[in-house]
């Protein structure tokens, strides 16, 4: 029996792929921060490592369903991971993942820490509304009227949070957090 050594090129084309195995793998693991499933963190995983792919490419590489991918592709196309390119000459959509990581995570979070922001902000104004109505009408036992002065300051201290909530978004979204948590430069 002969047996063939592989070439140094075959080699490196399995160091390389065994790389890019263990990146995919660990991204898709940690999507769910995102908010998106693990096929949907392979997928942006599989578009990080490439330059760009159209669905087609993509349903090649992993096997997936092609619904299944355009759901995937629409979910980080709207957190801001993957971005459609506009090609000249073909009718297919291409798409590209957002390579930089800062700007990644800073999109995302600012979007779900401003929804934060707006829906308890509103919610705490309704309930004060409420809760003034309370405590205002004479008629109304002095118990329930204190439990409502109870609920109405503990609400109304949460108003703290949520102006920290969005001056840190404002924060992130401008860049100035960098100032206070600079990135580190490339040392490599």
């Amino acid at each position: 029996m002969i047996y063939v050594s592989k070439s140094l090129d075959e080699q490196a084309q399995e160091n390389i792929e065994a790389a890019k195995n263990e990146i995919i793998a660990a991204i898709s693991e940690t999507m769910d921060l995102y908010g998106v499933t693990p096929s949907a963190g392979t997928l942006y995983a599989t578009l990080y490592l490439n330059e760009q792919m159209n669905l087609d490419e993509m349903r090649d590489e992993l096997n997936m369903s092609k619904p299944s991918m355009s759901t995937g592709v629409r979910k980080l196309h709207s957190n801001g991971m993957v971005k459609k390119v506009h090609q000249k000459g073909t009718r297919k959509h291409i798409y590209t993942a957002e390579k930089d990581f800062f700007k990644s995570f800073m999109t995302y979070y600012c979007q779900m820490w401003q929804r934060e922001v707006d829906m308890n902000t509103e919610a705490v104004r309704e309930a004060e509304v409420y809760l003034q109505r309370v405590m205002e009408d004479k008629q109304v036992s002095d118990d329930l009227r204190e439990r409502a002065k109870e609920h109405f300051e503990l609400v109304n201290n949460s108003k703290i949070y949520y102006r920290w909530l969005e001056r840190l978004t404002n924060s992130v979204k401008t860049g100035e957090i960098f100032s206070f948590l600079p990135k580190e430069e490339q040392s490599d």
